[in-house]
């Protein structure tokens, strides 16, 4: 093996081809810190540094905000096969990214044709308006796929129930011959994924997601499945079905999103064969808190949460908000924990969530890093408590 080479910061930033400047940017945000620093107090850096410089100008390229390359470059160590991940994914972005463009451009191509007629038809002119916004700030869908994808690890590596979460959610709901099911906020699909050969090929499964990337994740992580499988942009609060099209109906950790619950259980109702099933899980109050805990030892501020969903709709006030629809309805709760022996999953899952973390850990991702670190190898084992459920509803 041969011994790493350090670059002075005006070496590094002239074989990089960027300013001085930018190097010394970055390094201020904490997303690139020198490997080393001379005797003198000069900053030195090494080649694995360039693989870390051309991440940040990728995500940044691709509309990245700088809090949300952060994030993603802590999450990234120096060893080869995650550099490889890492360039995979960024390949796949920058993909999405000229398909999309491509679109535009026949979109573009098509309605330049329009408007040299004599008497133009407007509604092309929309259609452009709609394609360019069909799919939402790729950066943003990105984040959402991979932070579902962060938390579907921690749960699948550390959790004490190895039946998991996806097989027993699909064990309730027994699909079986020539079932018609609608998910509503399906995800990336994992639900289905995870137990594709059980599907039977005469059932129909709509998966439906208010957000395209997310619907894309599911069509190619569902590629291999035989059933009848379709795929449906659709807002649950006004489902595109007609009156009792489905057998069952699925929502999967996803209610307590939506902001008018009441159409959304009046729609699923609505859409649901008379004996139909509504399977719609949730968590509990004390879901997974000792991770809400850590993260306050550290800095009292930090919230990962905007909202705590389980207080919008959670096992203790589901009941109550979903009988007015479903006065026959049964709850039951999956017996689980977490019990953590490695620290950089749970700071990846951390650093996933939708709180205040990345503003409140600005310019000090290194400093948390270490701490959870600490926290994890103080005793070998971090225990968190699982709460979650399903409640079971029948039309």
């Amino acid at each position: 093996m041969r011994d790493k080479h350090f670059y002075t910061a005006g070496e590094f930033a002239k074989k990089a081809g960027v300013t001085i400047r930018t190097i010394r940017f970055y390094d201020n945000k904490g997303l690139l810190k020198p490997s080393s620093l001379s005797e003198a107090g000069y900053r030195l850096y090494t080649d694995e540094d360039f693989a870390k410089l051309q991440v940040i100008l990728t995500l940044k390229y691709l509309g990245f905000s700088l809090e949300d390359i952060a994030a993603l470059v802590i999450s990234e160590d120096s060893k080869i096969d995650s550099l490889k991940n890492s360039l995979d994914l960024q390949l796949e972005m920058v993909r999405n990214k000229i398909n999309h463009l491509e679109l535009i451009e026949k979109s573009i191509i098509e309605a330049k044709k329009v408007v040299e007629e004599d008497d133009p038809d407007w509604s092309k002119i929309v259609d452009i308006i709609h394609v360019t916004n069909m799919e939402k700030d790729l950066s943003t869908q990105y984040k959402d796929s991979r932070n579902l994808k962060v938390r579907i690890n921690l749960h699948d590596k550390f959790s004490v129930n190895k039946y998991g979460w996806f097989n027993w959610i699909f064990d309730k709901i027994c699909v079986c011959e020539k079932d018609k099911i609608l998910e509503i906020g399906c995800g990336d699909g994992q639900l289905w994924k995870k137990s594709q050969n059980k599907i039977p090929e005469s059932s129909e499964i709509v998966l439906s997601d208010i957000s395209h990337g997310m619907l894309n994740d599911s069509k190619e992580n569902l590629k291999e499945l035989k059933a009848n499988l379709k795929f449906h942009i659709v807002d649950c609060v006004n489902l595109p079905y007609e009156d009792e099209s489905f057998d069952k109906v699925v929502a999967n950790h996803m209610i307590f999103y939506v902001k008018d619950r009441k159409q959304a259980f009046s729609e699923i109702k609505r859409v649901l064969k008379k004996g139909g099933h509504f399977y719609c899980s949730t968590y509990g109050l004390k879901h997974m808190k000792e991770i809400e805990t850590l993260t306050k030892s550290f800095d009292s501020r930090i919230s990962l949460s905007e909202v705590h969903l389980e207080e919008i709709f959670g096992l203790e006030n589901g009941k109550a908000q979903l009988i007015d629809y479903f006065p026959t309805m049964e709850k039951l709760i999956y017996e689980d924990k977490l019990i953590i022996d490695q620290y950089k999953p749970l700071l990846d899952y951390i650093l996933s969530c939708h709180g205040n973390q990345h503003e409140i850990l600005a310019g000090r991702y290194d400093e948390f890093e270490k701490y959870v670190k600490a926290k994890v190898e103080k005793t070998g084992i971090f225990k968190v408590s699982k709460y979650a459920g399903l409640f079971v509803c029948q039309k």
